[in-house]
């Protein structure tokens, strides 16, 4: 008997050439314990091992008897018997047959060829390499030390067989590959290519605010538009060039040098009408003064200048601003700061005439409102400033404001409204610059908005796959790893859950308090409660509904208590 099992970008197993559907797997555990099986040193473990990894919370009994049926369904899936040998302690995958796992294979004939140095044994190893490893079980504890050895391993012959391209695709945001093409485009004297591949790695690098390539790559860039010839170098290579090297100085801690930087730059940026480094010089002038405690001060005099020297870019410089207001908002107790800072701007935006000014101040104070537990007044806001975005073509500012009015919708119980807002949102979200901090958002709208549980997993797994894709912004994620643990902890994917919620709360440090860190605890006593434990679950969910109420968030403070007394009441009874 032959058996074949694949692991690496999916799973399928083959007995005798013919390949298992995912209809004959009745069972997960039987699915689960194949995998476990398949990645083992010599495909054996012991009973305890598996029952440790497929049943961590159950008595050895009960867990021994669930690894009975688990094994039985393994034997009538594939059809064969022996696929799954119980021998005494140790359980075996088909221990008397023709045992192939690509994933195997592929380890033993890259680390060959690593050792042997040489090159075109590194890329045959290469094409054996057939995507990340189980990829459907990307929050699965059992699975994360293999695949990250095998992602290393792979990345490791990339680089050793000089295949740069392949190495970007894995990683984007991999600045020794860019930069390795990059000089290679420049020694070819092909100016317009090192351009290219140095904005791939900007798109790449930006999703999160502050972060943009190093000072080798920048100093490669800048030669290249030094070459000059039949394509001289245009105002926004020159922007670009200077964000750049705004963003180092910004991560160098030299934040004065760092703000005029983006001073020239977004200057060069208004004359040549480059809204979209506008933007970008702005969000990082507001870094600047982020960093040194400055950034209130500098926003609300920046909104009076703009609005009322400027407003023909006043747009554009908000967009910038916009991602760290919202920051704001999450701290502890910044919606309030923030709704006050928002009244006194609405009304000198009103004064003005100014459509970017009222969309702006509109949406912080329409998210404040929501925030406080006022939702006639929220939404009155953010439909507002939805119209105003939608009239002027600020897809952002219109995107930003339909999340919000989805959250609402949700909090009044009319999950199709949401759904609905939801599709309109991700469409605008997407076609904007910012869509690496607005997408994640709509994915932890859809988790909570879903209809059903499989409708739930689903926007779950979309989500995942924005995160792989690195292509997100990490504060960003927040909702979408805080909605997405509640709903793996309801469904009774209690270790996925766990982790997502560690992962929440690193996360969630960003802040020193605020909503995020009572989400966390709230998500742990959803978690609690999920696995039984109900006295613990009703703790958290009451703590997070106390650390709710210090920072004036109502609503989530009502969810929490309500929560807690449901569990009680269970347990009362």
């Amino acid at each position: 008997m032959r058996v074949e099992v694949d692991l690496l970008g999916q799973f399928r197993v083959s007995v005798d050439g013919r390949a298992a559907s995912a209809a004959t797997w009745r069972r997960t555990s039987s699915v689960t314990l194949v995998k476990l099986l398949a990645l083992a040193r010599r495909h054996r473990l012991h009973r305890e091992q598996v029952m440790d990894a497929l049943w961590p919370d159950l008595e050895p009994e009960a867990a021994a008897g669930n690894l009975r049926k688990a094994v039985h369904f393994t034997r009538r899936a594939l059809g064969a018997h022996d696929i799954i040998a119980l021998d005494g302690e140790i359980v075996a995958l088909a221990p008397g047959a023709e045992l192939a796992v690509d994933a195997a294979l592929f380890e033993a004939e890259a680390t060959a060829a690593l050792q042997a140095n040489d090159r075109a044994a590194t890329e045959r190893a290469a094409r054996r390499y057939g995507g990340e490893l189980l990829p459907e079980d990307r929050y699965a504890e059992w699975a994360d030390e293999p695949r990250q050895r095998l992602r290393e391993l792979y990345v490791r012959l990339l680089e050793a067989a000089g295949l740069w391209e392949r190495l970007l695709a894995v990683d984007p945001a991999d600045e020794r590959a860019a930069r390795a093409l990059m000089q290679a485009s420049l020694d070819a004297g092909n100016r317009g290519e090192v351009v290219r591949q140095f904005e791939r790695l900007r798109e790449s690098l930006r999703v999160d605010l502050g972060v943009g390539p190093q000072a080798a790559t920048v100093a490669i860039y800048e030669k290249a538009l030094a070459l000059g010839g039949a394509q001289p170098t245009g105002i926004a290579e020159r922007v670009r060039g200077l964000l750049a090297w705004g963003i180092i100085q910004l991560n160098s801690g030299d934040f004065g040098d760092a703000g005029r930087k983006g001073t020239e730059a977004r200057t060069l940026a208004i004359a040549a009408e480059l809204g979209r480094e506008v933007g970008e010089a702005s969000a990082l002038i507001g870094l600047a003064a982020h960093m040194q405690g400055q950034w209130q001060e500098l926003f609300q005099s920046e909104f009076v200048d703009w609005v009322r020297g400027a407003p023909s870019v006043a747009s554009n410089v908000f967009d910038g601003h916009l991602c760290l207001a919202e920051f704001c908002l999450y701290r502890a107790g910044g919606h309030e700061q923030m709704a006050r800072a928002a009244r006194e701007l609405l009304g000198i935006a009103e004064a003005a005439g100014s459509v970017p000014g009222r969309v702006l101040a509109s949406l912080i104070l329409g998210e404040a409102e929501l925030f406080s537990g006022r939702l006639t007044a929220a939404e009155e806001l953010l439909v507002n400033a939805a119209q105003l975005s939608a009239e002027t073509g600020a897809s952002f500012g219109e995107a930003l404001a339909l999340h919000r009015l989805g959250e609402i919708a949700l909090a009044r119980g009319q999950k199709w409204r949401a759904g609905r807002l939801l599709q309109k949102g991700l469409r605008l979200a997407g076609s904007t610059w910012l869509a690496p901090h607005l997408l994640i958002r709509f994915q932890a709208l859809a988790v909570e908005a879903a209809a059903t549980q499989s409708q739930a997993m689903e926007a779950i797994r979309q989500g995942d796959r924005r995160l792989a894709e690195k292509c997100t912004c990490q504060p960003c994620s927040m909702g979408f790893r805080v909605a997405s643990s509640i709903a793996l902890a309801e469904a009774g994917e209690l270790d996925q859950a766990s982790r997502r919620i560690d992962e929440a709360e690193r996360l969630a440090g960003m802040w020193q308090g605020g909503p995020w860190v009572a989400a966390v605890w709230e998500a742990r006593g959803v978690h609690r409660q999920a696995r039984g434990e109900s006295d613990q679950a009703s703790a958290l969910l009451r703590e997070a509904a106390a650390r709710y109420a210090e920072i004036g968030r109502p609503r989530d403070q009502e969810r929490c208590l309500a929560r807690a007394q449901a569990v009680e009441v269970r347990l009362a009874g």
